[in-house]
């Protein structure tokens, strides 16, 4: 297996993307899925490594990568020493990374395979509403799935909470990372790009107008992102695929660091259910 780590994607004016790149190589051309992680998350998280290889094995060129303003760094990508840069991240600036690792598959360079067939998304909690946008608005994008996603980002800024004023005012707010005790600062300018283009951020939306096939799977124990949001989204597109994983957690019962030379069973579960609905 070909294992390109923590390869820089460069552009002026903008800050800097790190991604992994896993593929077995072949005289076929390759499908590629691009994975985006979520919500606090970055690409070395947890099991993704060995999600990764499952990918790679059942033959996908498997491209994981850390948002530019994911809070990590080129010589710390693991965990958020950049907090600076975790206040200034918003759903346009992600959606810009998305758009850039696509540029560069599509031109292509010396860590990805020669040749590639098709692409498609695969987007995990607040990164299922991120490729659920993309796969709407870019044509480049051959099938979408989201794995614990969420269905409404609008729900979360909570508008209507004495927390939501106090942001308005100071400019500020922090949430803690309860793995590393951080407390993570959110600018108020999150929620003003949210609502500048509130509605191209429309999971509803976007998932009423997908013209692609898409697959949604979720745990049935999942206490971050609830069940209630994956009916949903299938609701807003009956043709999509729904899958609940039985005694499932947000993170298909992995965590972080994890040790393990195998998946969790709910987790090469949802590898497994994705891997069919991508063939």
């Amino acid at each position: 297996m070909i294992i390109n780590r923590n390869k820089i994607l460069s552009a002026e004016n903008k800050k800097p993307i790190l991604y992994d790149v896993y593929f077995n190589e072949s005289r076929n051309p390759l499908p590629v899925v691009v994975f985006c992680h979520g919500y606090k998350g970055f690409k070395d998280w947890g099991a993704w490594h060995l999600v990764a290889e499952a990918f790679a094995n059942a033959g996908f060129c498997f491209v994981k990568f850390n948002f530019s303003h994911n809070g990590g760094t080129m010589e710390q990508p693991i965990d958020f020493p950049d907090l600076e840069a975790f206040a200034e991240n918003n759903f346009s600036l992600e959606l810009d990374d998305l758009n850039r690792i696509l540029n560069e598959i599509e031109k292509g360079n010396e860590n990805l395979p020669s040749n590639i067939s098709c692409i498609s998304l695969i987007g995990h909690s607040r990164g299922g509403g991120i490729v659920l946008i993309k796969a709407e608005e870019d044509p480049r994008i051959n099938k979408v799935a989201t794995w614990a996603g969420v269905s409404d980002f609008k729900a979360r800024f909570q508008e209507d909470t004495d927390e939501f004023d106090a942001w308005r005012e100071t400019g500020i707010t922090h949430v803690e990372n309860s793995r590393t005790k951080q407390m993570l600062p959110h600018k108020f300018q999150f929620y003003r790009d949210f609502k500048k283009n509130e509605e191209r951020f429309s999971i509803n939306r976007v998932v009423k107008n997908l013209k692609i096939p898409q697959l949604i799977v979720h745990g049935s124990n999942d206490p971050t992102v609830s069940i209630k949001e994956a009916k949903a989204i299938h609701s807003w597109n009956p043709k999509s695929e729904l899958e609940i994983i039985e005694e499932a957690d947000h993170v298909f019962n992995a965590r972080h660091p994890w040790n393990e030379s195998s998946l969790p069973n709910q987790l090469k579960k949802a590898v497994e259910i994705t891997i069919d609905f991508l063939n």
